[in-house]
């Protein structure tokens, strides 16, 4: 068990604490469900959802039996629509917009209902659009995240020719390799890149821009790029001790967690994670989960300051992780590997943690190097890809979305920077402005 100094709970009960924490609904469950549902007009949950997935028209087609009808409703509108289904933090989009969720304090359980139809649709595996009659086009695609993957079904629609550069072995990026296992297992995500694939959409996988393949060389072979590499990697804490054995970032090891080898992930008995974002959260409950004796998060602000939804703090809490709030680390102690972590408090004082690993989980940092010296294009003073409204960056053949461009926002925010990219790709190139569902939000 190579860097594992803590011992993993028994395997079956570890394969019980990483099952789904919302469980597919059963048929029964979705009609009841489905019923439930006032069917809006000018529906607020549809307003509420970034990519403007008509949510009433969805969840009806549930209720008559329609699953294929309600899933192509939903892929129409975001191409990663069964991943957003388990990953949205629907409590402050539509399930927190329901109409319901104010005469009854229940709100429509939207994300779960979104889930059947779609696993139905990708368990049935028949295509629901098909790749346009091609126009002689073709458009490079860097990064097959959430945004990548939305362009490139608008794209392969409208009938471009299609090539997706990623550096990784799989697509998906963080839903393939970010998610908290018991949030999304990495099928899912690997499925609706497989929906893309099936539109004639051709991926290189391996294959970074810049060390095997030359951004010239995307240029010229295509009239256009589309940039969606996302975020970097973790910041670094700038602290006496970060060097040691047991620091981890937080990104590495739920990739680990995501290979599901649950004996060989690097974990400790005493962990300490740094931060309080939703990555942070995933990092404890999962270090938890694993068997850890004891997890502690520390974050340098209050509660209401951290970053996370609520209902991701409150998972936490389930899971009995002990906070540690307007506690800033200082330094890292240990002698080859990590013994603690000193910290100073609100009133100054300067306390010691006992801990064995630390995991950071403190954001990612923005690849401005990539965007000026590789691509050559702006980046504000924050690091992010500057775009216009038709998502096209200082370079007008050059287009960019999801988190490079927005700084770190949700899976279903790059989804519809990237059906926006294509149409703005589309219009730059044809002078013809296409809409497709939810794009005129």
């Amino acid at each position: 068990m190579p860097d594992n100094f803590c011992t993993p709970l028994d395997i079956t009960q570890i394969e019980k604490n990483f099952a789904d924490i919302d469980p597919a609904l059963t048929t029964a469950e979705a009609m009841h469900e489905a019923n439930r549902c006032l069917y809006c007009y000018d529906a607020p949950c549809t307003q509420a959802c970034p990519t403007g997935i008509n949510v009433p028209s969805f969840i009806k087609k549930i209720a008559s039996g329609n699953l294929t009808g309600s899933a192509r409703v939903i892929f129409d509108a975001n191409p990663i629509g069964a991943s957003c289904a388990r990953v949205c933090p629907v409590d402050v989009l539509c399930e927190g917009a329901c109409v319901e969720k104010t005469l009854l304090q229940k709100p429509i359980e939207i994300g779960r209902l979104q889930r059947y139809a779609t696993d139905h649709a990708m368990a049935d595996g028949r295509p629901l659009f098909e790749k346009g009659e091609s126009n002689g086009r073709s458009v490079g695609v860097i990064g097959s995240g959430p945004a990548g993957l939305s362009c490139s079904t608008y794209l392969a629609r409208l009938g471009y020719a299609v090539t997706v550069y990623e550096r990784r072995a799989q697509p998906g990026g963080l839903d393939t390799y970010g998610m908290a296992e018991y949030k999304m297992p990495q099928n899912v995500s690997l499925a609706e890149a497989g929906q893309v694939e099936r539109l004639g959409v051709e991926f290189r996988l391996s294959t970074a821009v810049g060390r095997d393949i030359e951004f010239d060389e995307l240029r010229a072979a295509h009239d256009a790029i589309f940039i969606g590499v996302g975020l970097g990697s973790t910041r670094h804490l700038e602290i006496p001790g970060e060097e040691l054995g047991g620091v981890i970032d937080a990104l590495h090891f739920i990739e680990q967690i995501k290979t599901r080898d649950w004996r060989n992930v690097p974990l400790g008995k005493h962990v300490a994670v740094i931060g309080a974002g939703n990555t942070a959260i995933d990092a404890v409950t999962q270090a938890k989960r694993l068997g850890a004796e004891s997890v502690k998060l520390i974050y340098r602000r209050t509660e209401k300051d951290a970053p996370a939804y609520d209902y991701e703090m409150e998972l936490a809490r389930k899971d009995g992780i002990e906070f540690y709030f307007r506690t800033t680390p200082v330094e890292i102690l240990g002698d080859g590997r990590v013994t603690g972590l000193k910290c100073r408090t609100a009133d100054g004082n300067e306390v010691v943690i006992a801990c064995d690993q630390v995991i950071k989980a403190i954001g990612q940092q923005k690849m401005s190097s990539f965007f000026e010296n590789v691509a050559g294009v702006a980046v504000d003073d924050k690091g992010r890809v500057v775009v216009n409204e038709n998502m096209q960056t200082s370079d007008p053949a050059v287009f960019a979305g999801g988190d490079c461009a927005n700084g770190g926002a949700e899976a279903v925010d790059a989804s519809q920077m990237g059906k926006m990219a294509a149409i703005g790709i589309h219009f730059s190139l044809t002078g013809e402005r296409v809409e497709f569902a939810g794009s005129a939000k």
